[in-house]
């Protein structure tokens, strides 16, 4: 790191070992991402629980290239964090997965969500519940009235649809059928 790690404890006095446990996990981001510029971690106990001992908090504020992360970790009710370890790991580890999401964006391995495909109403067969739709490519698709999201009564001959498929017994089937524009618009 460019600047050395710091360190505030606040309504918490100040504990060396703590500070050891700090520095070492922060030098383990390093092996994710070796550009990180400075590292900030704030331990504070903001009150005492009626029910429970001292609950931990530990904010960090990460400085790299272009972007700042912030983890802040508040103890839920039911989470061990009267055990100030415990609190310090769970929020490195929240760092970590941080820091390699940066790095993955800065790297371009952003998984891209992609669209269900579409297709077109071409047949349907409302007495015997069951229907086929129609690929960009030309291949027929059969699909059950159980698998119209937005109600079978509501599909037509050319309706647009976006659909997911699988192989059935007798060829692709899809699994679920839904209107374009309805829901969902295309891309």
């Amino acid at each position: 790191m460019q600047i050395p790690v710091e360190i505030s404890f606040r309504d918490v006095p100040r504990w060396e070992k703590a500070e050891e446990e700090v520095r070492l996990r922060a030098a383990e981001l390093e092996r994710f991402f070796d550009r990180i510029t400075s590292c900030r971690v704030v331990i504070e106990a903001p009150h005492l629980h009626k029910k429970k001992g001292q609950l931990y908090h530990v904010r960090i504020d990460l400085t790299v290239p272009g972007k700042e992360i912030v983890v802040r970790r508040d103890p839920p009710e039911h989470k061990p964090h009267e055990d100030l370890y415990l609190a310090i790991r769970d929020a490195f580890r929240a760092a970590r997965r941080q820091i390699q999401d940066y790095v993955r964006e800065r790297r371009g391995i952003v998984k891209a969500h992609e669209a269900p495909p579409h297709g077109r109403i071409t047949k349907l067969f409302p007495d015997e519940g069951y229907g086929f739709l129609e690929t960009p490519d030309g291949e027929e698709v059969y699909f059950h009235r159980n698998a119209a999201l937005d109600g079978f009564e509501e599909l037509a001959i050319g309706s647009e649809v976006r659909y997911t498929e699988e192989e059935g017994e007798r060829g692709p089937q899809a699994t679920s059928v839904r209107l374009v524009g309805r829901h969902h618009h295309l891309a």
